[in-house]
């Protein structure tokens, strides 16, 4: 009798996908990750060595977290067990354990893959530590988020963290032409459309086989090759990878912010449109830009802070996709702005005095004496009106007494703040002629 997944062609004999199918044998067959399993890679080297630590693979999907894992315990020797953070609880962690306990004691170790690791939470992580330590399990966890965040301390003191890298076009090129291979024909989409699957893919290779096999089914052998316009009705493009609760937000609001800090306003427009393709708040980037606008250029141009707060404002007037403009004339402005963190250093520095000097009293020149007991105390005394002398400027100083004249705020030789300095400069010169700390 037919059930219902025979029905649907996933019984024990259906085909299984491409990406399975061309999965690596042996580790020299992983692509885009020669740092790791090249022939002068860190796990390459660690096999040499023969001995192999707890490992936490962090990388975008698609990269081969899973493949190396499995891979390293068949070169190992080791027993493989693979369990999902998603899908397990205390329960399941317990039973792995006990398996991998008596394997030990049967003279066979155990290499644990964890994928999504991340995913446990605390007391499920430090369920790990014994068993690491004592070496009942060799620990390989999987993540897609940054370890330093997720993971807790104790449990990335005891296991080395390896990078994987999203994939570049030559591991995709490499893909296709293993792809290739097994379909024994070529891939049937022209130069333009092959580029373009590519970068839709994003990185991510086993989505990107995924799209090679939808590609090989539409087009019979010997067919037209597709065309960019054709491969766009065959397969389905995704977003780019960006969750904005996790790394994609904060490495491109970074990239955008350093960009803009760097006077580059070509990679500026580039990483405001990835967040924007992404689909991230534009009030979120709108904050960023007031911030870079008083961070990064300050006195130096203060109509950078105007150009930031009128996007802001430009957008929440006309909205998407018009109001989008807004802000990226704002990103060219802060970006060709002249840069000085002048103030924003000065104004750390005098926060730091704050707290460390506490209540130091203003000195009494500057103190208003509103009752008959204060003018006795001489509050008030001695105060020269700035407007009554000659350049409108007294030159006295107002630190409180006991603790001198300090500058926290040094204006650089850029923009509107070379005329700051001048005028300071001027009044340090007076201040010196009549009287005052300097």
């Amino acid at each position: 009798m037919t059930n219902l997944f025979q029905a649907a062609g996933m019984g024990r004999d259906a085909p299984r996908p491409l990406a399975d199918r061309l999965r690596p044998s042996k580790l020299s067959d992983v692509v885009g990750q020669d740092h790791l399993v090249g022939p002068e890679g860190v796990i390459t080297r660690m096999l040499a060595a023969g001995r192999i630590p707890s490992i936490i693979l962090w990388g975008p999907p698609g990269t081969g977290k899973t493949t190396i894992a499995r891979l390293l315990a068949g070169e190992t020797g080791l027993a493989f067990e693979q369990i999902s953070a998603i899908f397990s609880g205390v329960a399941d962690l317990k039973k792995v354990f006990e398996q991998a306990r008596i394997r030990r004691e049967q003279g066979r170790g155990t290499l644990l893959f964890v994928d999504e690791i991340h995913r446990f939470n605390k007391s499920q992580q430090d369920s790990f530590l014994p068993f690491v330590e004592d070496g009942t399990i060799i620990l390989v966890g999987a993540t897609t988020e940054n370890p330093s965040f997720e993971l807790n301390g104790a449990l990335l003191s005891r296991a080395q963290v390896l990078v994987l890298n999203r994939l570049d076009a030559e591991a995709m090129n490499a893909l296709i032409r293993r792809a290739e291979i097994y379909e024994r024909r070529p891939f049937p989409a022209d130069a333009a459309a092959r580029e373009a699957v590519i970068a839709m893919a994003d990185g991510d290779g086993r989505y990107f086989l995924n799209m090679l096999e939808e590609v090989f089914a539409a087009v019979p052998e010997g067919g037209k090759p597709l065309d960019t316009e054709n491969l766009a009705r065959t397969v389905q493009k995704r977003m780019p990878l960006y969750d904005k609760a996790a790394d994609g937000h904060y490495n491109l609001i970074s990239a955008l912010h350093k960009s803009v800090r760097g006077s580059d306003p070509d990679a500026a427009l580039y990483y405001l449109a990835r967040m924007l393709v992404a689909g991230e708040d534009p009030l979120f980037i709108a904050r960023r830009l007031v911030r870079m606008a008083n961070e990064d250029v300050g006195l130096a141009d203060p109509e950078a802070l105007h150009q930031a707060l009128a996007a802001k404002e430009t957008f929440d007037f006309l909205g998407s996709p018009e109001g989008e403009l807004a802000l990226a004339q704002a990103t060219v402005y802060i970006a060709t702005a002249p840069k000085s963190n002048a103030l924003y250093t000065a104004f750390k520095g005098a926060m730091e005095r704050a707290r460390q000097t506490g209540s130091l009293v203003p000195p009494k020149i500057i103190l208003n004496a509103p009752t008959k007991l204060m003018k006795q105390q001489e509050y008030g005394a001695g105060y020269r009106y700035d407007h009554d002398q000659p350049d409108a400027f007294s030159g006295q100083n107002y630190f409180p007494d006991g603790m001198g004249r300090e500058k926290y705020y040094e204006p650089v030789e850029r923009g509107f703040e070379r005329e700051v300095k001048r005028r300071l400069d001027y009044w340090s010169k007076l201040r010196k002629e009549r009287g005052g700390a300097s």
